[in-house]
């Protein structure tokens, strides 16, 4: 049983390793907050469950809760606060609307009366 709980150990905790570091690369590397936001996510969230349940795998069955946690916030909170940093973006001008496929916010904000396009572009609100 160690055998096999090593391998997976060993298979589990570098894949995981390896998409947080390619959450990492495109937070650093994509080009708008939109594909920040992907990279950020949902390869970080998949990267942190591989590495706990690698991790569970060697733990004793008692540790197993305070890992499940670990897992129900992170998956409870990751798509919250992408969704808050992506309307944030949205509603300061900080994404290209050209590059959304469906903009389904806008509708939604005008409903509502809130005035999104009157604002000044993100960049030029600092200067």
């Amino acid at each position: 049983m160690t055998v096999v709980s090593d391998v997976i150990t060993a298979v589990l905790l570098p894949t995981g390793a390896v998409f947080c570091l390619l959450g990492a690369l495109g937070l650093l590397r994509f080009p708008d907050i939109i594909s920040r936001l992907h990279a950020a996510a949902k390869a970080q969230t998949l990267g942190l469950m591989l590495i706990l349940v690698g991790t569970a795998v060697q733990l004793p069955l008692r540790y197993a809760p305070v890992l499940l946690l670990v897992v129900l916030f992170q998956l409870l909170t990751a798509p919250i606060t992408s969704q808050i940093v992506g309307r944030t973006a949205y509603r300061v001008q900080a994404l290209d609307r050209g590059a959304l496929f469906r903009d389904e916010l806008a509708d939604r904000l005008a409903r509502d009366g809130t005035p999104v396009d009157e604002q000044p572009p993100y960049e030029d609100a600092d200067q």
